[in-house]
């Protein structure tokens, strides 16, 4: 169980982390999100539930980290997600944003996918979206999958693997 003390290191380590790649950062701000609970129900192993511990982190010049199509902010949030595991011997989940790219382009694809499942309900002919990485892969299913109109699946392989928009 993370605590404020866990928060302040995370916080910490992490304003350390980029001062040393040479990146200042301007704001490093942690929480513990609410979520955390809701992983509990995710885990299909009846463990116990990691906590989800989102950083949110403000840099002036942000595209270095986040790299093409958040790339690099992927793998910066995999190789920080170890050090704060290593350093607090807890394991939690870890979402790293950088001057809110994830949430704007979750946004985004979220708009894609409801307008082209509104296209999709009315000309009844399926649309086919870039290929796209598994986390935005997930975002356009995730978004749809409520929706008794259409329907989506995910072809190709690799990274040429993409989502496939279709009417139910």
């Amino acid at each position: 169980m993370l605590d404020q003390n866990d928060l302040q290191k995370i916080k910490e380590t992490v304003f350390k982390f980029f001062q040393t790649a040479t990146v200042e950062p301007l704001k490093v701000d942690a929480k513990i999100s609410a979520e955390s609970e809701n992983k509990k129900n995710e885990l299909e192993d009846g463990a116990d539930a990691k906590e989800l511990v989102e950083l949110d982190v403000k840099l002036s010049e942000p595209q270095i980290l986040i790299g093409e199509k958040g790339q690099t902010l992927f793998e910066v949030q995999r190789i920080l997600k170890i050090i704060l595991n290593k350093k607090l011997q807890k394991i939690f989940y870890l979402n790293l944003d950088i001057n809110d790219y994830k949430k704007k382009k979750t946004e985004y694809l979220k708009d894609i996918a409801k307008d082209l499942a509104n296209e999709v309900a009315i000309t009844k002919s399926e649309k086919v979206l870039m290929p796209m990485s598994a986390y935005e892969r997930r975002i356009i299913h995730a978004e749809l999958a409520q929706r008794q109109d259409v329907v989506t699946e995910s072809r190709g392989d690799g990274l040429d693997r993409y989502v496939v928009i279709k009417p139910r």
